[in-house]
């Protein structure tokens, strides 16, 4: 299957990218990239292409390339992934790589313990057989995997460029060694929260919202565009884990003329893998924050939350339209 469009709807909103840079995942080693850096493999959106632009090796590629083969044997590289999970999806990325791109790309995975690296008795296990890859898309295979992985291993064959790998998954908390008595950040992306659907993304991606980390700039953040209707916009997140929030910080960092004029937050206790109907009008929705205005690129830290109990699911309502940096709900889990 393969897509050219930078948020596909197969895993994207499906799944957490747990190869994502900006969640830790680190680019240990590579056979060969004598063209363009392993570490581009990670970065953010597909891969610009500029025309003019040589470097001492040859032509400047936005993208892992190796070398032109011409001895027995392939390319691979291996990954530490940012978050440990179950695999669902991969999308390998050919983007701007024509005439240079693999024949053909596999994937293996492995989990080791914290603070181990993969070693030549490492045990791989292959997620993805060989797959042919075309010229300039993006590659997209859904994996069936039920196992944790903390690495993954990409083959390419030959050799080639690839603009960048995802590596789509459930992310994996382990909660047994999570303190109870402690406030955890539910909505988090590193303890398994996810945005799951909302009115509007135009100019920012949702997946910033719980995102590690305040927002770099304005467009780290979730943004819809001006409403010219009436109504409100609004995203609905799944939590990592059932849990009684205590504390909420809505961050507006970078939004100075484009903020929120009020926020709402609300909250609902379904199943944890419910991700359907979400949006029906009928969904009993409880209060957490009642209507409340907001200031511009500011933390907002609120306390004084309505007593719900345990919930599974947030419903951030923004008055009317507008952008947020982060949002954190802090509670206990059961």
């Amino acid at each position: 299957m393969t897509f050219t469009q930078d948020h596909d709807d197969t895993f994207s909103s499906k799944w957490v990218n747990l190869a994502e840079e900006r969640l830790g995942t680190k680019v240990l080693f590579s056979t060969d990239d004598f063209f363009a850096e392993k570490e581009n493999l990670i970065k953010p959106g597909r891969g610009i292409f500029i025309e003019d632009k040589f470097t001492d090796h040859g032509k400047w590629m936005d993208g892992w390339e190796s070398r032109r083969k011409r001895t027995e044997g392939h390319d691979y590289v291996d990954l530490k992934l940012g978050l440990r999970g179950i695999i669902k999806g991969v999308d390998i990325d050919t983007n701007h790589f024509t005439g240079n791109q693999p024949l053909q790309a596999s994937l293996e995975a492995c989990c080791l313990t914290e603070g181990q690296k993969p070693a030549d008795d490492t045990d791989w296990t292959e997620l993805l057989p060989k797959i042919s890859l075309g010229p300039g898309v993006q590659h997209l295979s859904q994996i069936d995997s039920k196992q944790e992985w903390s690495h993954v291993r990409l083959h390419i064959y030959p050799d080639g460029g690839v603009a960048r790998l995802r590596i789509y998954g459930e992310v994996k908390t382990d909660w047994k060694k999570k303190d109870k008595a402690q406030l955890h950040d539910l909505v988090s992306v590193e303890n398994g929260g996810r945005p799951l659907i909302c009115s509007d993304m135009y100019f920012s991606h949702m997946d910033n919202l719980n995102a590690p980390g305040r927002g770099v700039n304005m467009g780290d953040g979730w943004e819809t565009k001006r409403k010219r209707t009436p109504g409100n916009d609004w995203i609905i997140l799944a939590l990592g884990k059932r849990g009684t929030i205590a504390k909420v910080v809505l961050d507006t960092a970078h939004f100075k003329g484009n903020f929120p004029d009020r926020f709402s937050l609300e909250a609902v206790n379904l199943d944890e893998k419910q991700h359907d109907g979400l949006d029906a009008p009928n969904l009993n929705w409880g209060t957490l924050i009642p209507e409340t205005f907001l200031e511009a690129d500011k933390e907002h830290e609120f306390e004084e939350i309505n007593k719900l109990g345990p919930v599974t699911h947030i419903r951030l309502n923004i008055f009317p339209d507008g952008g947020v940096s982060r949002l954190r709900t802090y509670g206990h889990i059961e």
